[in-house]
């Protein structure tokens, strides 16, 4: 079966050929760990553990890197601005280790909940100062390079396309950079490949190198990282929809300078989480993050399902009201399959031939571009099918849950203290008996009776369950 994603390089939904048959080579941009990711940055590593989910169950083998920015990410994409690491070092009283080790296991932490998992390797960009020095020779022997008041720096000028993912002029992406003047520069969108006279003269995070004293510029860990870990041509390369003008269009012209040929095959991109008419972003200091969710009584797997509702190339709107439905939609997905679960008697057996049209069916909705809401139109269907026993629907779903990862077999534990079980049961069994003589004011007063204890009634082919409302 083939897989289908949309590649911004281009702007169309193409086939996936591998470099390497059945592998994946995926990089995704990791966190600049200065503070902790905000929930419009987690929507996006949601929708970077679902594509590697998916081609893992469409038999891939999937070599996943994902950088960790601890070094040389500036306020500013386009070189300016302080470094985020000593700015939040500077606001928690910290050395910059330390907040970068604290920030890294936050968002570790964060995904381990929002059962994200681990790239197959980590790589933090203070750990591969070499192959930055490295690449920059590179840059420079092939003469795309140039020396300012001691920085080096990547003329645009001498790579031609520059603008090619963005698909912007050179005017558009000047402007929509909001870069400050450098009379240092040849042209505006040249960008720094290693500082060794920033305007901090007292920068904590420096290394020696051929040109000085000095750090790198952020653009430079995603190639030299990924090249080093997946090769000179990698499948695909994700981050978040901002990332397009600047970071990922630098590293093209850098990554493709040194190499002589073409380096990512498949560019994807998440969009913007928004709130309240503008996106996510920590520039403001007001941001939502995953323990605040929690804070308001949300679990973190709601807030996955939640992102699962809508394709990743859209903007999805954030608000509590949202959350808090797609909440309740979870609960009563689990509810129902809780009853499924319930209903496997121990003497049926699984008919592959039977699970296989709805495996396929499920195959072709990830594989096309990862189509969330048509895979969770499959798994529906698996639940209402007539045909299917309750075992062999538990074991479609749990072969689903592989990608989704929503914990839907899980059984909610509820606080059912100080609710007379007895009773109600025994009122869903009567209302079940009134339904059957069709006797739908009786069925309804019952209904009423265990409304007025905070009781929600779930029917379903398996019959009918109870849980107390939020």
């Amino acid at each position: 079966m083939s897989f289908y994603v949309y590649n911004s390089y281009g702007k169309n939904k193409e086939e996936f050929v591998p470099v390497k048959e059945n592998h994946v080579g995926l990089y995704t941009c990791g966190p600049t760990v200065y503070n902790y990711a905000h929930i419009g940055n987690l929507r996006t590593y949601i929708f970077e553990d679902v594509l590697k989910k998916s081609f893992e169950y469409m038999s891939y083998d999937v070599k996943h890197v994902m950088n960790i920015t601890d070094v040389g990410h500036l306020q500013s994409d386009a070189d300016t601005g302080e470094d985020k690491m000593e700015l939040g070092a500077k606001r928690e009283q910290k050395t910059v280790w330390e907040i970068a080790k604290y920030y890294e296991d936050a968002f570790f932490d964060d995904c381990e909940k929002l059962n994200i998992k681990r790239p197959t390797i980590v790589c933090r960009a203070t750990e591969h100062i070499s192959e930055m020095i490295e690449l920059v020779q590179i840059l420079e022997k092939k003469g795309f390079t140039y020396i300012a008041d001691g920085n080096v720096y990547f003329e645009i000028d001498k790579f031609p396309d520059y603008n090619k993912l963005a698909n912007l002029t050179m005017e558009e992406l000047e402007a929509g950079s909001r870069v400050e003047v450098d009379e240092n520069k040849k042209n505006p969108l040249d960008f720094v490949l290693w500082f060794t006279n920033s305007k901090f003269k007292n920068q904590i995070m420096q290394w020696d190198s051929p040109w000085g004293r000095g750090f790198p510029g952020w653009h430079l860990e995603c190639s030299a990282m990924s090249i080093k870990y997946l090769g000179e041509r990698i499948d695909i390369h994700c981050g978040g929809i901002d990332h397009i003008p600047v970071h990922h269009t630098n590293e093209i012209a850098q990554s493709e300078a040194a190499l002589g040929h073409k380096w990512v095959n498949y560019w994807m991109h998440g969009e913007f989480l928004v709130v309240d008419g503008g996106k996510m972003s920590k520039s403001s200091g007001d941001f939502l993050t995953l323990t605040r969710l929690i804070e308001e009584g949300f679990k973190p797997v709601e807030y996955r399902y939640f992102c699962l509702q809508s394709r990743y190339r859209k903007q999805l709107m954030f608000s509590f009201d949202a959350l808090r439905d797609a909440g309740q939609s979870l609960k009563k997905l689990k509810s129902k399959i809780a009853l499924i679960k319930g209903a496997v008697t121990g003497n049926e057996t699984v008919d592959s031939n039977k699970l296989e049209a709805f495996k396929t069916s499920f195959g072709e909705q990830i594989s096309d571009d990862l189509n969330m809401p048509n895979a969770f139109t499959v798994l529906n269907d698996v639940m209402k099918d007539d045909v299917l026993n309750a075992l062999e629907k538990v074991t479609l779903i749990e072969d689903f849950d592989k990608v989704f990862s929503l914990e839907l077999l899980k059984e909610e534990v509820a606080d059912t203290s100080g609710i007379d079980e007895k009773l109600v049961n025994g009122l869903l069994a009567d209302r079940e008996e009134a339904r059957n003589r069709r006797d739908w004011a009786k069925a309804d007063e019952i209904r009423d009776r265990l409304n007025e204890m905070n009781i929600e009634i779930i029917d379903s082919k398996e019959g009918a369950a109870w849980r107390l409302k939020d």
